[in-house]
């Protein structure tokens, strides 16, 4: 084998390494479970985690009814959803856009322990919306802090050397291989 079809062939396998490295890292490997009780007819809800939306969809609710028989004016209905989430400490923010009612919006922060599920209950009614973890503490751990926002950055840097390598591999084989399929002076025949 030729000493620049080797070379090529391990650009392209460090290329590969560095995706797969890329991939598992970010991987969504933690979960939020998104518990929603609300009070509107129908709205629209959007979740976002660190700036990106991970959720959006349409609620809607049903009349209220008083001891389980006589419906009233007031509705209620609920939302659980499960939205995967990188471990880590990410900012969890909720937008409630209701018909019959201004919109609402709050935020909270928590940590996401790898494979393992966070519950967010969220109260949104016409005075407001609240949220708040269930279960365990959302106190952050420093660590796991401090490898969330390596692992970002990495990432991006691992992404960023794979296309440098590809594109480099690209512009060797443009260059290269028009010269492959040309006949040789030495293949030319003889008169």
């Amino acid at each position: 084998m030729p000493v620049k079809a080797r070379i090529l062939l391990g650009l392209f396998l460090v290329a590969a390494a560095l995706m797969a490295v890329y991939t598992a890292l970010t991987a969504k490997d933690a979960s939020l479970h998104l518990k929603l009780q609300h009070s509107f007819r129908s709205a629209q809800v959007s979740v976002w985690i660190d700036n990106d939306l991970a959720f959006s969809g349409k609620i809607t609710g049903a009349a209220k009814k008083k001891f389980g028989l006589i419906p009233t004016d007031a509705q209620q209905g609920s939302l659980s959803q499960i939205i995967p989430v990188r471990s880590g400490q990410h900012n969890v923010r909720v937008r409630i856009e209701p018909e019959d009612a201004v919109m609402q919006e709050d935020s909270t922060s928590g940590n996401f322990v790898h494979n393992a599920e966070r519950d967010l209950a969220v109260s949104a009614r016409h005075n407001g919306i609240s949220l708040s973890w269930q279960g365990t503490s959302s106190a952050p751990a420093e660590s796991a802090s401090t490898f969330a926002w390596l692992s970002r950055y990495t990432a991006s840097l691992f992404l960023t050397i794979a296309g440098s390598i590809i594109s480099a591999l690209a512009g060797y084989a443009i260059r290269e291989l028009p010269g492959r399929f040309r006949p040789s002076p030495d293949s030319a025949p003889k008169a």
